[in-house]
């Protein structure tokens, strides 16, 4: 049985398996002391928790899902060694490689990257005691590349446009990979690099990968001499396209992959496709957890469709009572893991802000705090924006509101929860 099957048979075995979701207190003192777990590092005796790099790529910041996940009985071995996976390549994002083209060789490896992203969340999901191999899925585009040479070696003799012509036809009509609609939250399948490459589906960012991993293996074995560079589509319905780099325009620029862009990309979409507030597409993901959490007014009931009333409630309901994740609403587990990844990779000090409000979604008061005075603290520091949009001045007022709630909340002794805010990730079977 090969890395692969081993681990589709094992995670397909432990699906069954009940998901992780909040339950109320037990009682003011167990919750002060769950607190207190969350404040210092790993226990040096536990053999299974790793101090991830993580925690020194940004000084200052300490995640907190991996943790939770422990202390309610869930292994976390092989999520804490894909996030050790992940930092280290973030680890040798030097300023100059950010804004680097995913067409030039790099430090950084952008598919180990993508497969470190989804070990670590197919382990939060799926339980399983395999971890996914990384090392197969390699192993698979180094297959896909050398397919190609197999099959058009005659192409490396063709006109540049032609070779890419060629190359275009291999992967989208003879391999069959296609574009699939991101924002169908039925196929979750479509933003991790493992599940395109099995199924042959996937976004936009994902196709952009796997051609440049192809591009990139024929320039290692000689077969590419000349500059590409990957037209990205913004449309729903094109596919990642190759052309000559001295032919590029002005008008490209915003269509050019970086290895940070493409990063962001990958992890926004995944924080979008589980966040667990999905009503009102018209706001963002910060202002319908505010509004979730009642820090900003929300609309009339006649400005709000029947719909949107119905997920709003529905999510509010199962986080009070504790049900971390359902079908078509998110899945709090993967919000936060995209979060966290976010803040590690140093782009936006919006998403402080973002894991602030999940964190005090699950209860985490204190630590939904600390977020977010440094979020204020950094936004503070750095150069005022000439005007605000009104979503800015909503996400603000919803931020004081937040704040000023927090600091309410840390005024009572020990940081004691009320009884009806759950406990982080205890056991619970239900098929929301």
């Amino acid at each position: 049985m090969t890395s692969i099957q081993s681990w589709t048979a094992t995670t397909t075995a432990t699906k069954t398996k009940s998901v992780p979701i909040f339950s109320s207190s037990a009682s003011s003192s167990s919750s002060s002391s769950n607190h207190s777990k969350y404040l210092s590092n790993p226990s040096p005796s536990s053999p299974t928790r790793l101090i991830c790099r993580c925690q020194n790529l940004n000084e200052g910041f300490r995640f907190f899902l991996h943790d939770a996940l422990d202390d309610s009985g869930i292994d976390t071995k092989h999520a804490r060694i894909a996030r050790e996976g992940f930092c280290s390549q973030i680890e040798r994002l030097s300023s100059v490689e950010r804004e680097t083209s995913i067409c030039i060789n790099r430090g950084i490896d952008l598919a180990k990257t993508a497969l470190q992203i989804g070990a670590e969340d197919d382990s939060i999901v799926s339980h399983s005691s395999v971890p996914l191999p990384i090392d197969s899925f390699i192993e698979r585009l180094d297959d896909l590349s050398m397919g190609y040479c197999s099959l058009n070696g005659s192409s490396f003799r063709l006109q540049p446009d032609e070779f890419l012509a060629c190359l275009e036809r291999y992967l989208y009509v003879q391999k069959g990979f296609r574009r699939t609609n991101i924002r169908k939250q039925a196929e979750p399948r479509a933003l991790y690099l493992h599940s395109v490459l099995t199924h042959r589906s996937g976004s936009a960012v994902m196709l952009s990968i796997i051609y440049s991993e192809v591009l990139k293996m024929l320039r290692l074995w000689g077969f590419l001499n000349f500059d590409v560079e990957i037209y990205f589509p913004h449309n729903l319905l094109s596919l990642p396209k190759g052309y000559r780099k001295q032919e590029s325009k002005a008008s490209d620029q915003p269509h050019i992959m970086t290895t940070e862009s493409l990063l962001v990309a990958i992890l926004r979409n995944l924080k979008e496709a589980f966040w667990p507030f999905q009503s009102d597409r018209t706001k963002s993901l910060f202002l319908r957890a505010a509004y979730a959490a009642n820090c900003i007014d929300g609309p009339s009931i006649a400005e709000e469709s029947g719909f949107e009333l119905a997920s709003a409630k529905a999510a509010q309901h199962r986080l009070d009572r504790g049900v971390w994740t359902s079908v078509r609403y998110g899945d709090m587990r993967r919000a936060l893991s995209a979060c966290e990844r976010l803040i590690v990779l140093d782009f936006d000090s919006d998403e402080l802000r973002d894991y602030s409000i999940l964190l005090y979604h699950c209860g985490l008061y204190k630590e939904s705090l600390q977020y977010l005075q440094k979020y204020q603290s950094m936004k503070n520091s750095s150069v005022p924006k000439e005007s605000y949009n009104t979503i800015s001045n909503m996400e603000n007022y919803a931020v004081e509101k937040l704040m000023v709630r927090l600091k309410l909340i840390s005024m009572e002794e020990g940081w004691s929860r009320p009884s009806y805010v759950r406990s982080i990730f205890s056991n619970n079977s239900e098929p929301w």
